[in-house]
């Protein structure tokens, strides 16, 4: 199946979510996050800032923000700049995305874990985003282990990847958690 084709269908389905089932969906996988070794190990986390048709980390990022240093992702260009989360800064920034302000960026490498939004993943990490290319950029980057969260709906068999696409290392759905195959 197309990206393209991927995203349609995706959407589609997303849509007929009621909130009690985005909620319950957010809660389970945010759930199993916290109970991943990795997260325990991790002081600085890059989050996602949920749009509306995200699986949500609103709650997440209110649980934790005292105890984890949490960084949201800004656009810059073409780019995504980090910066630290602080929710008195944030404002409404480009294609609509509720993103941080200020001038404290911080680089990708301090990074010691970075949950990644996506419209679909597979088994392998192999993810769909958008289309822009901001998060492959960001995560060709960095050495930070690399969280997909998704609703059991967004997994699919295979996905078609270019030498540009980043897989990332775990993927969390309501029910499964799939750990991607490194080649060896």
């Amino acid at each position: 199946m197309k990206k393209d084709e991927i995203r349609r269908r995706v959407k589609a389905r997303k849509s007929l979510l009621t909130e009690q089932e985005r909620d319950i969906a957010a809660r389970m996988v945010f759930e199993k996050l916290e109970s991943l070794a990795a997260f325990a190990m991790s002081d600085s986390i890059l989050m996602y800032h949920s749009l509306p048709d995200e699986l949500s980390t609103h709650r997440f990022i209110d649980k934790w923000h005292d105890r984890k240093r949490f960084f949201l992702p800004r656009v810059n260009g073409m780019h995504l700049e980090i910066l630290p989360y602080d929710r008195s800064r944030m404002h409404i920034g480009a294609f609509h995305i509720e993103e941080p302000t200020g001038n404290d960026t911080t680089h990708v490498d301090e990074m010691e874990m970075i949950v990644v939004p996506a419209v679909a993943y597979d088994a392998n990490g192999n993810r769909v985003g958008r289309g822009k290319g901001y998060y492959d950029r960001l995560l060709a980057e960095s050495r930070a282990i690399k969280i997909g969260v998704a609703y059991d709906f967004q997994m699919v068999d295979e996905i078609e990847t270019d030498d540009f696409d980043v897989p990332v290392d775990i993927v969390i759905t309501e029910t499964h958690t799939y750990t991607r195959r490194r080649p060896h």
